[in-house]
């Protein structure tokens, strides 16, 4: 399916390359998101539009603001795995101590708040594949390190976290979602639509309600689901105990949204230990694109062994697949 991009949106994109400022340079890129078609054919075109009027947006913010704490591009994380999480909390909420139970990394641990003071990243285990965690310092109303706007940008979901162990803690949690709302990031339910609005970027967001073994943790609970509501799925875990850490290694894998896909040769076995794991609902053609850029367009057919297919089955390159598919492609 073409994207077929009208003649305003190529007169909008010659203005956006020759545009000298940034503020000329988003006007023209809200220009092309106004213009640009909304359908399947064209999610690549919205993802990188809605990516560069982000970052334009950001920029512009900040030189009004002043510089940077951090330079640019000083915490960038190339995403690894299924996908990224970052961890986002108020102070104190165990985000560092869960990171080292889930993943081998090894953040500052210590019993005072504003202990992590720059971004911690580590690779969490979950049956074949991996998942990237960010442990990212605390946001208060009046705490926001200015870095956590850019690396939010690249993560594809979020945590946030709850401290049973706080009397303060959903007060402390709701100030985190209206801070990064200042940002112009959005945590927003998993399966969420997301914004309209390109300037703003929303994270599909997990609860976690951390230090289920204080004695109080029952009652603070109860309070908290009054205060928070049920906006995002809740997982109710103690870091330091490992309660609830193996339904939140599941969680985690699924709030990507992804799935497996393992690839085979003809006639040679399955690689069963390295899947490729595109969006739910891709197909075969988008796989292929994970292959390889070239096989994306090339590709003409696929074997399949799994679901909604006979074993061996031959299907097209539209074929929608399934988690845990197996698939032979043909050019």
């Amino acid at each position: 399916m073409a994207v077929n991009l009208p003649p305003h949106y190529h007169d909008a994109d010659a203005r956006y390359k020759k545009a000298q400022t940034p503020e000329d340079k988003l006007a023209a890129l809200k220009e092309m998101w106004v213009l640009l078609p909304k359908h399947k054919a064209s999610e690549k075109v919205q993802a990188e539009l809605k990516t560069k009027i982000s970052e334009l947006t950001d920029q512009i913010e900040q030189a009004k603001s002043g510089p940077k704490k951090a330079a640019p591009g000083t915490f960038k994380f190339p995403r690894q795995g299924a996908g990224q999480v970052v961890f986002l909390g108020p102070p104190n909420a165990g985000k560092s101590l869960l990171l080292t139970k889930l993943t081998k990394a090894a953040p500052a641990v210590a019993p005072y708040p504003f202990t992590t003071r720059e971004p911690v990243p580590g690779m969490m285990d979950h049956e074949d594949v991996r998942v990237q965690l960010i442990d990212m310092p605390p946001v208060t109303a009046d705490h926001y390190e200015s870095f956590t706007t850019d690396v939010t940008r690249a993560a594809d979901a979020a945590v946030l976290f709850l401290d049973l162990s706080d009397d303060d803690g959903p007060a402390a949690t709701q100030a985190v979602v209206e801070r990064l709302k200042v940002a112009r990031r959005e945590l927003v339910p998993p399966g969420n639509p997301p914004t309209d609005d390109p300037t703003t970027y929303a994270l599909p967001t997990l609860l976690v309600a951390n230090k289920c073994d204080d004695e109080a943790a029952d009652i603070r609970l109860e309070i908290a689901r009054e205060a928070l509501g049920s906006t995002y799925p809740l997982h109710v875990v103690s870091a330091e105990r490992g309660d609830g850490l193996a339904e939140l290694r599941a969680a985690l894998y699924g709030v990507l949204g992804v799935m497996r896909v393992y690839t085979k040769q003809p006639g040679k076995p399955a690689d069963m230990t390295n899947p490729f794991t595109p969006p739910i609902g891709s197909t075969v053609a988008d796989v292929a694109g994970r292959v390889h850029r070239d096989l994306e367009d090339a590709v003409k057919s696929a074997r399949v062994w799994g679901t909604a297919v006979h074993d061996g089955q031959t299907v097209g390159r539209d074929h929608v697949l399934h988690d845990k598919d197996v698939v032979e492609l043909h050019t």
